[in-house]
């Protein structure tokens, strides 16, 4: 499943942890520890956004104050993982 999630940011077809959860059909606090454990084993690494304020904010439908600001991006092990 650790691959999968690898997978599903790569093609950018989720954003949220609750959206790979509902994916995966597992529940969210399982891919908040598996995303905690892809960080810690160097496949992802956490992006914060600006927390400047949304005003204009390309990304604001991912970050706004009532979301989780925390993004993810693949590290170059992790995307050799994610393409298998």
């Amino acid at each position: 499943m650790l691959q999968q999630i690898l997978g599903l940011i790569l093609a950018g077809q989720v954003g949220t942890p609750r959206q790979l959860a509902e994916h995966l059909q597992v529940s969210e606090a399982l891919v908040r520890q598996m995303i905690d454990q892809l960080v810690a084993n160097g496949y992802l690494e956490e992006a914060r956004m600006c927390g400047a304020g949304c005003g204009g904010c390309a990304v604001q439908v991912v970050c706004g104050p009532d979301r989780d600001p925390r993004l993810w991006s693949l590290t170059g092990k992790g995307r050799r993982a994610a393409i298998g």
